[in-house]
């Protein structure tokens, strides 16, 4: 009989590890629980309490699979404190990792720190950013940054849609004060990059170490903090590094997909923190910023990647202006786009030994220009279905469960999934940090509305209405 549990909690943790992966299992796992059988539930013996939150959060609906796939049956998941993971007997992949962000070069004093990463320099930089219409204020106020010892924009928080330069000013901002104050200690990181450092920590004891590196900064950029959403632990921590950097006179810039208002499950108290400060949006590119773009990417290109493989070099050494044109008028959500169109299009030129034109342009792009997000963008949706039920965007993007926000977060999730080229992924992080299963499901329940064209019952601010499901949709869609 031990037998055959033993082989089915072995069996388990194999189903386990092939769910989520064999370096999430080896981290969070293999020598960080202990895991019983017994009828009717599934005991998980872990080291402290963050780890069984973390797990819990991160792993349940994996664990529940793995366990149905072995047993057959669904088992209840419990989490309890065992004595014997919590020592240090039992070295895991966290603790190697981990010897490498204590090293004793980050473990050193201020000055120590300070000196240490003002020696990295970052990829990007201000000074290759195109500033327009649609960044202008961003540009402008990341520059007072540079330029101020203390800035009056603490913290700065830039957010927009993808590929938009959030990061391009992150860094660039980093760059620039590491070249104007040498002696400025700066940490430039993304918000996941600040999670995983914060397990480490909280797994090796180590807290105080970590502490020290985040807070002892006079600059620290953060990237897609949005990330925090989710993690009560995280945001905790990270909520006493912005306090202490922030008491302290230094500054803090953050970058985001959404306005701290629209981040979903984001703590209070951590938006009241961020929007104390400058919060700027950064919109798509206009025509003329993205010809810009265009222009000096093209450039960029020709004289690094290409350099030695462009036939008849010379002739080819600028792209004609009306492809700039033409890629820049079919492309109009982000950089990216604009940057992939035109690699593409060099790439082909050099590979076929041909000059660049629009005849060109146009057959090698069709492709590419047909899978582009359409004009439609997800805060148009959002703005519509909001105004229609009469609630704001913010309640799309938070937890509220009732009718009204129910019904209104699955019509723009339906939508969303309707007239954009965006993943079930892409549509639930936008969206509060949902997964995609919550999409795909949100999705279903609106196909299955219309197919019926049932009534749809909710709260409006005049009161109770009843409408169609066809009715609201065609309204919604009239509304974008």
């Amino acid at each position: 009989m031990q037998s055959t549990i033993t082989d089915e909690i072995g069996a388990v943790n194999e189903a386990l590890a092939h769910k989520i992966g064999p370096q999430k299992f080896q981290i969070w796992f293999k020598n960080s629980t202990r895991l019983t059988l017994a009828p009717g539930y599934l005991k998980i013996g872990v080291p402290n309490l963050f780890i069984a939150n973390w797990i819990e959060s991160h792993f349940l609906d994996e664990i529940n699979q793995a366990v149905r796939q072995v047993t057959g049956g669904s088992r209840n998941v419990t989490f309890t404190i065992d004595p014997e993971l919590s020592g240090h007997q039992r070295p895991t992949q966290l603790d190697s990792q981990a010897k490498l962000v204590h090293s004793p070069e980050l473990l050193r004093d201020r000055r120590s720190a300070g000196k240490t990463t003002s020696k990295k320099q970052l990829r990007l930089t201000l000074d290759t950013f195109v500033v327009g219409s649609s960044n202008e204020l961003a540009f402008n106020a990341a520059k007072v940054v540079v330029n101020e010892q203390q800035s009056p924009f603490n913290p700065l928080f830039i957010h927009g849609g993808y590929g938009v330069g959030k990061t391009h000013l992150l860094q660039g901002v980093c760059n620039a004060v590491r070249k104007k104050r040498p002696g400025t200690n700066w940490r430039y990181l993304s918000a996941e990059e600040f999670a995983n450092q914060f397990v480490l920590a909280l797994k090796l004891k180590k807290l105080e170490a970590f502490r020290r590196r985040m807070r002892q900064t006079d600059l620290l950029a953060i990237d897609d903090i949005h990330f925090l959403a989710s993690k009560p632990s995280t945001q905790e921590e990270f909520l006493h590094t912005f306090n202490t950097i922030s008491l302290a006179g230094k500054q803090v810039i953050l970058a985001s997909d959404a306005h701290p208002k629209m981040i979903g499950q984001l703590s209070e108290k951590l938006v009241n923190r961020f929007v104390s400060g400058m919060v700027v949006k950064i919109d798509t590119p206009d025509f003329r910023t993205r010809c810009e773009i265009c222009t000096r990417y093209a450039a960029a290109i020709m004289r690094t990647s290409f350099a030695g493989n462009l036939p008849n070099r010379r002739s080819n050494k600028e792209i004609p202006e009306s492809v700039i044109k033409y890629i820049a008028e079919n492309l109009r959500t982000n950089v990216r786009e604009l940057e992939g169109a035109l690699l593409k299009l060099i790439a082909f030129s050099s590979l076929q030994n041909q000059k660049i034109n629009l005849a060109m342009a146009r057959a090698v792009l069709a492709e590419h220009l047909a899978r582009t997000d359409p004009i439609v963008h997800v805060s148009d949706i959002e703005s519509a279905v909001a105004t229609y039920f009469g609630i704001t965007p913010a309640n799309i993007h938070s937890s509220k469960k009732d009718r009204t926000v129910a019904l209104a977060r699955h019509f723009s999730m339906y939508l969303t999934r309707k007239h954009t080229k965006m993943s079930s992924s892409e549509i639930g992080r936008f969206m509060g940090n949902k997964n995609h299963a919550t999409v795909l499901l949100a999705c279903k329940k609106i196909e299955d509305l219309l197919k019926r064209n049932a009534d749809i019952h909710w709260q409006g601010p005049n009161g109770n209405k009843v409408v169609k499901a066809k009715s609201v949709l065609a309204q919604l869609e009239a509304g974008i």
